[in-house]
């Protein structure tokens, strides 16, 4: 008994020696259940809504009124042609858009019945159908407030037209955020695990003796891993356009771009990593957590970013994937241009001058 004690008291030792292990074992526990607490709301908020009117009578304000004091909806003015509500949705300032007909009260005078018209940015599927349903919500209510005051009997129908996803794919909301997270683990485990490897070889010493300068030694060896993601980008957009069905709405080309200074971004944080481990195995456990979960809960691939408390939408702005999938669904599913996704791209390219920076600053001429 006494051995079996001694035993368990040196197990206990050896954990609360090694920091890593304990760090692990109690902090990963508590950063799953905050984010995972926070960051999971699959309600959707601060929907951006405005209206176009062309003839405003008591029916058209009020119900604009109710949609305006609504929680849910953030009012973003009114229209004055449905030329320049289309546009303000191609661009992605609106969500939901609310469309009357001319002389709509007459209209309901007159025949017992008018519609209106919802149109909504489906490029997300999860939260136009949801800004579609909040909205008929509200309208059916009002429907009813007014049919008890006035005792005539009348209906207001919703006509909803979804924009940019009409068949309400789930593929276009996902596709992007797969893309995301498939380079980003594959990228970054290849990479740090490239250099680890030579130095439990013996072989960067080898490396670091050349004529070849740090910079030039790092990009050297990122290339061929940057051709194999860009091979694997491929073959994930053939598969989502011609199995998924996921059209590429914008142009090829631009998206091949954003999809290059993406890995660019995924391998530079690779090397990164490769200069903060030693092993191999370290490399992988590393790079996979802390590519893995950031991507998951705070890039907008599956929980939507409006929706989380105001640090963690903070805390997603370092995470790149979230603005290559912002990019990626400009592009492929809403069909804009580079216009609309300069900051997107902007963003990404300081990202990686940042990470090239911190690599190569770290990269020591001699092995310690």
């Amino acid at each position: 008994m006494k051995q079996f004690i001694a035993f368990v008291k040196k197990e206990f030792h050896h954990i609360m020696r090694d920091n890593r292990t304990l760090l692990i074992i109690l902090g990963m526990p508590v950063v799953e259940i905050l984010l995972f607490g926070f960051a999971i709301n699959m309600e959707v908020q601060d929907i951006r809504v405005a209206f176009y009117d062309p003839t405003p009578d008591d029916f058209t304000t009020g119900i604009a009124e109710r949609i305006r004091q609504n929680s849910y909806f953030n009012y973003q003015g009114k229209m004055q042609s449905m030329e320049e509500m289309e546009e303000s949705m191609r661009k992605g300032k609106l969500d939901l858009a609310v469309v009357f007909p001319q002389k709509f009260q007459e209209s309901m005078v007159h025949s017992g019945k008018a519609a209106v018209q919802l149109l909504s940015n489906s490029s997300d599927p999860n939260r136009g159908s949801i800004s579609v349903t909040y909205a008929s919500a509200i309208i059916a209510g009002f429907q009813q407030e007014q049919a008890d005051l006035i005792q005539i009997p009348f209906r207001i129908e919703t006509e909803n037209r979804m924009i940019y996803n009409p068949l309400m794919k789930s593929s276009y909301m996902f596709v992007p955020g797969i893309m995301g997270l498939v380079l980003m683990i594959i990228c970054t485990i290849m990479t740090s695990v490239s250099i680890v490897r030579e130095k439990e070889r013996g072989t960067m010493e080898v490396l670091l003796a050349s004529p070849l300068k740090q910079g030039t030694m790092i990009f050297a060896k990122t290339i061929p891993y940057m051709v194999i993601s860009f091979i694997d980008f491929i073959i994930i957009l053939l598969l989502s356009y011609f199995v998924l069905g996921v059209p590429v709405n914008g142009s090829l080309l631009l998206l091949f771009l954003v999809a290059i200074l993406y890995i660019t971004l995924t391998l530079s944080y690779g090397l990164t990593v490769s200069t903060l481990v030693d092993k191999q195995v370290n490399a992988v456990i590393f790079s996979a957590t802390t590519a893995m979960i950031p991507v998951l809960m705070l890039s907008g691939m599956i929980f939507p970013i409006d929706n989380m408390p105001m640090v963690l939408q903070t805390l997603s702005a370092i995470v790149p994937a979230r603005w290559f999938i912002e990019a990626v669904r400009k592009v492929m599913i809403q069909g804009l241009g580079i216009t609309m996704i300069w900051k997107e791209m902007l963003i990404l390219i300081g990202m990686i001058l940042f990470l090239l920076g911190v690599t190569i600053a770290k990269t020591k001429k001699r092995l310690e």
